[in-house]
């Protein structure tokens, strides 16, 4: 088994005029991973997912797909599929003839077709809807036709860019489990563009996070959380995001330098016990556990996370405390630091 990488992007930069797109970005994607290009609208994301689909041609760089340069290629010659957020659905045309066209449109035999639909609806759980339009369909119903189209295409790199930012919180739950599953049983590569760090962590096997055009990080869910590589990493990936304390706070001798402290390793302790002594300035009860918003000057995002529903009064002092094991160290230009 080869062990070249199955999608390369080698140091690609994109702008319009004169104005950063993106700028070396250089990532080697794995054949049949599941890649999610995360970060806040306008860090050049779906720029790179553009780029890799040839809907947008770099400035600079190359890009490989299966070891063929297709740095000019057309989208067309790319031996890829993609989903959209909009569904791109024709209205006219009912579920299978949406799920097909791309087959007609390339003269696949007709009895082909209808053996690769009939798979593909029976794996997105749309048996029994070939005849209905778009427009009596749901939200959830639209996205998984969308879905069975790129998978009738028989491509092994499916793009997405965010295909779940039109559904409701539980059919993008419910959603996004049929993506992941449909990845993990088809084998397909797929790169997957999106803004929300749940489906990220919950969906993806490597994790590119951006910001500003430029990669902050690349790496599992587990080393973004655990090992993040500078502050803005820290501060966009967890629910609650990671707490950064000034390091003179709590002893330290350099200025400037950050620690950094996750929600659920900080514990509240009686008075006079705890490392710190904070005001309480928000209480969020979220059913299994409730979150306490706290202050200290010179501490940003301080939270902790304490099982069931705990009652406290906001403006109330409380004593906190945690291991040394759990502290994140952070230079003055916000990289991480050893330890």
């Amino acid at each position: 088994m080869s062990t070249k990488p199955f999608v390369v992007l080698d140091n690609v930069a994109k702008r319009w005029n004169g104005q950063l797109g993106v700028e070396n970005i250089s990532l080697d994607i794995e054949e049949g991973s599941f890649v999610a290009l995360l970060g806040p609208s306008g860090c050049g994301k779906s720029t790179s997912l553009r780029l890799l689909a040839g809907l947008e041609l770099p400035d600079e760089g190359k890009i490989f797909i299966e070891g063929r340069d297709v740095t000019t290629s057309a989208a067309s010659d790319r031996n890829l599929s993609m989903v959209f957020q909009s569904y791109a659905l024709f209205p006219h045309l009912s579920v299978a003839e949406n799920v097909i066209f791309g087959l007609k449109v390339r003269r696949v035999p007709k009895a082909e077709r209808m053996e690769k639909m009939a798979r593909a609806l029976e794996i997105t759980g749309l048996e029994g809807l070939e005849s209905r339009k778009p427009g009596e369909l749901s939200g959830g119903q639209r996205q998984r036709v969308a879905l069975a189209r790129a998978i009738v295409a028989g491509q092994r790199l499916c793009l997405m860019d965010e295909p779940l930012s039109n559904l409701d919180a539980k059919l993008r739950t419910s959603v996004r489990k049929d993506i992941k599953k449909l990845q993990r049983d088809l084998g397909i590569t797929v790169v997957y563009v999106t803004h929300d760090q749940t489906e990220a962590m919950s969906m993806a096997d490597k994790i590119v996070l951006m910001k500003d055009g430029r990669i902050q990080q690349i790496g599992s869910p587990n080393e973004l959380y655990n090992s993040p590589a500078n502050t803005f990493v820290a501060g966009f990936i967890g629910a609650p995001a990671m707490a950064l304390i000034e390091s003179h706070i709590l002893g330290g001798v350099e200025d400037g330098y950050k620690i950094g402290l996750r929600a659920e390793n900080i514990s509240i302790v009686p008075k006079g016990e705890g490392k710190l002594s904070c005001n309480v300035t928000e209480v969020e009860f979220l059913g299994s556990e409730t979150l306490i918003g706290l202050e200290h000057e010179g501490a940003i995002g301080l939270t902790v996370l304490q099982p069931g529903l705990l009652i406290i009064p906001l403006g109330q002092q409380i004593d906190i405390t945690f291991d040394d094991q759990h502290l994140h160290f952070f230079d003055s230009a916000g990289e991480r630091l050893p330890g």
